[in-house]
């Protein structure tokens, strides 16, 4: 069945919302498929975070300081909101990559030549690596729990917080996909998108709380480190799964650090979803 079939129905709907949202769902049903058929894709997904588990866990689980302790159980507790919320951040490339591919093919000139809500195509493919990034993170969490990272290490919490906690990861991801979709739909090759889909995140993910403590920092990349979106959800889910490593702190996002995660995947969406969809109805593959 070729791709303009699939995208949607020929016939307009008068019921913009109604319409916006079935052709939404066909583009994220035609990208799931894809997916399924390409296994490879959900597999190289997998295994990078699953590297960063095992190896920061072992390799640097006895060397970091966290509050009073260099004990690597504590470490890896404090490890994984880190490694969960990177993991999600870093499907922005795959979003990317996938778009810039449709573009480089002509299905981007084919489904804009339909009579489809203008956003369909961008939100069908977000929603799809939403899905993706969800079969991520839950393989992710059994491996973490394999390698002995427990939820409530530091503080009691309960199943509707840990859910709560995952909730804002893939809250977190869902936005980053849309800055994916920008960069996808403003490059020429696929190449490109990759790495610009994943080169600025390495500063994002590092210069946060993931990985160390802030508290340790020089007082000027803290609070660069403070008021980062990633850190926000990091600190977030720390204290939502109950785990060490919840920093003290001055800076609004680290004292609020749910609402905060809330509001900053919020302005991210608002943002470049708007930019992205003004970018796809001007695009050119």
């Amino acid at each position: 069945m070729s791709a303009a079939t699939d995208a949607a129905p020929v016939t307009a709907s008068a019921n913009p919302i109604g319409q916006s949202v079935r052709d939404s769902l066909v583009i994220a049903r035609r990208n799931l498929i894809r997916m399924t058929r390409i296994p490879e894709m959900v597999l190289f997904g997998i295994i990078q975070p699953v590297m960063f588990v095992v190896l920061f866990t072992y390799v640097f689980g006895g060397s970091m300081k966290i509050g009073n302790t260099t004990d690597a159980g504590v470490y890896k507790d404090f490890l994984m909101a880190g490694i969960f919320a990177q993991t999600v951040t870093f499907a922005t490339a795959g979003s990317a990559a996938g778009i810039a591919d449709d573009m480089q093919k002509g299905l981007v000139d084919r489904f804009r030549s339909l009579p489809m809500a203008r956003g369909a195509v961008l939100t069908g493919r977000t929603v799809a690596d939403l899905v993706q990034t969800a079969v991520t993170l839950l393989i992710l969490a059994i491996v973490a729990l394999i390698v002995g990272w427990r939820t409530g290490s530091a503080d009691p919490t309960s199943a509707g917080e840990i859910l709560a906690g995952f909730a804002l990861l893939l809250l977190l991801g869902y936005a980053f996909t849309w800055i994916g979709a920008l960069i996808g739909l403003s490059v020429r090759t696929p190449e490109a998108a990759t790495s610009g889909g994943i080169i600025w995140l390495f500063p994002v993910t590092f210069i946060s709380n993931a990985f160390v403590d802030s508290s340790q920092m020089t007082p000027w990349l803290r609070h660069i480190a403070e008021w980062n979106p990633f850190s926000a959800t990091v600190q977030a889910c720390r204290e939502l799964f109950g785990n060490p490593g919840v920093v003290q702190s001055d800076a609004w996002p680290m004292q609020h650090p749910v609402w905060a995660s809330v509001i900053w995947s919020v302005l991210i969406i608002a943002l470049f979803r708007t930019l992205a969809v003004r970018k796809y109805r001007s695009a050119a593959s």
